[in-house]
């Protein structure tokens, strides 16, 4: 059973930056798709940005492109989802998900593993 672990949330001012990580005991990105998800109070989840196994093929929302990148460690053990220029409509629990894929899942429904979530807090 492969578990996750986010981590690098916190509270920042409009404008700023974080970098968020997601890791766990015997992950490797090599044999997983990994999402990265947020939900807002109120809201059902929504889809922020993915990475396939191979790190070839990556997927931004919209409302993220241009401020959000994905990318992994070296060792292929972390993901990580650096987020600059954040605005308050960022704030949410962030969650990542792996689906043992080549290839980025269509569906949320698709991820068997997700992780407990970390929460990014974006407010003056």
């Amino acid at each position: 059973q492969l578990q996750l672990v986010e981590s690098g949330g916190g509270l920042v001012q409009p404008g700023g930056s974080l970098r968020l990580s997601c890791a766990g005991p015997g992950f490797t990105v090599d044999y997983y798709a990994i999402g990265w998800f947020r939900q807002a109070p109120g809201t059902e989840r929504e889809g922020v940005s993915c990475i396939s196994s191979s790190g070839g093929s990556t997927y931004y929302d919209d409302s993220v492109k241009g401020r959000f990148t994905i990318s992994t460690d070296n060792a292929r053990t972390t993901v990580y989802l650096q987020m600059n220029n954040l605005k308050p409509e960022d704030t949410g629990v962030y969650s990542c998900a792996a689906d043992p894929a080549y290839v980025c899942p269509k569906s949320l429904y698709e991820y068997d593993y997700w992780g407990q979530g970390t929460q990014v807090t974006v407010s003056s």
